[in-house]
């Protein structure tokens, strides 16, 4: 399971093989062999006993402002594999093999946002003709692209595109115009860049305790700090997972409009304290809902364990240099 530490004032310690969580007059536990990951959110104190059964274990901890902005992690080394790594190092520089790769990723995201919209599209009577055009023309062209720029635009192009189609579906109120961040701008784009921010540390979780290093993609180009392998692979999932919790929210009325809070400083736009555990419930209960998605997939699996066999596909690709040997995340 993965604990989510919401609340500025909290401690947490560990007893007997459990992890007790302090909020306050609030105390709860969880047993230690159940435990995943955890989140903290603001200010939450770790006793040092807490951390170091942390690292012996082999448990992440990230820790993000109670805005959702990424601070850093807590991980253990015990995964590390450097033998792995050079391989891995060696694959994103072989051309062929990264463009190979760089495709799929591009290729698979514009199925499954297509797969998504058209899901709602049909749901709300709402006509996007000239939109799935759009989308149809940019995996057409992606499949076709000889090199990373034309590839990366055609991608740029299906997310406005897709975007452009979300906007017009959801209520009135929550209607965006094209994807901002840093800080994102509306309400809608605050769920967005929240989910895709917990969603890559998630990935960087699995990817590390693989022995792969999440600083060395296919895709995304080389940037300092930035876990650009992370990026690449959780573009397959990012309509998937993180557009429809916020689009069942939204479009479920579970969340108001008076649920975000303007940044005066940023001139951003947050989840307040409520709206902030709503989303990361919902999340939490997408990532356990089972899913036959994944090619090749042999029986119903959580979506949080298909990712890990996603990854585990990756390091197939890596070890043998095939680029063909990669399960991707493509809904039907």
């Amino acid at each position: 399971m993965i604990l989510y530490v919401t609340s500025n004032k909290a401690k947490i310690s560990v007893k007997d093989n459990t992890f007790v969580i302090e909020e306050g007059d609030l105390i709860r536990s969880v047993p230690a062999e159940t435990l995943d990951s955890v989140l903290l959110f603001g200010k939450t104190e770790l006793t040092h006993s807490c951390i170091r059964n942390l690292l012996i274990r082999g448990i992440p901890v990230t820790f993000l402002s109670s805005k959702g902005e990424y601070f850093g992690r807590l991980m253990s080394t015990s995964h590390s594999n450097i033998a792995r790594i050079k391989k891995q190092i060696a694959c994103t520089a072989d051309t062929d093999l990264r463009m190979k790769m760089a495709k799929q990723f591009v290729c698979n995201k514009i199925k499954n946002q297509t797969v998504v919209l058209r899901a709602y599209q049909r749901t709300h009577k709402k006509k996007l003709d000239d939109v799935f055009t759009q989308l149809r023309r940019a995996a057409a062209n992606a499949v076709s692209a000889e090199n990373e720029e034309s590839l990366m635009g055609y991608e740029g192009i299906a997310s406005r595109s897709y975007f452009q189609g979300l906007s017009s579906i959801i209520h009135p109120d929550f209607r965006f115009s094209g994807r901002t961040r840093r800080p994102p701008k509306d309400a809608f784009n605050s769920m967005l860049s929240l989910g895709y921010t917990l969603l890559l540390y998630e990935f960087v979780s699995v990817i590390e305790s693989q022995g792969l290093s999440a600083y060395a993609g296919f895709l995304h180009k080389d940037r300092v700090n930035h876990p650009t392998l992370a990026s690449d692979l959780m573009e397959e999932w990012r309509a998937v997972i993180v557009d429809r919790v916020a689009l069942s929210l939204v479009l479920g009325r579970e969340i108001s409009i008076d649920s975000f809070v303007l940044d005066e400083e940023t001139g951003g736009v947050r989840l307040d304290n409520t709206a902030m555990r709503k989303f990361l419930t919902k999340l939490e209960m997408k990532m356990k809902t089972n899913t036959n998605y994944l090619q090749n997939q042999m029986a119903p699996m959580s979506f949080r364990k298909a990712i890990g066999h996603q990854v585990t596909s990756l390091v197939r690709v890596i070890e043998d240099r095939d680029p063909d040997l990669y399960n991707a995340m493509v809904i039907r």
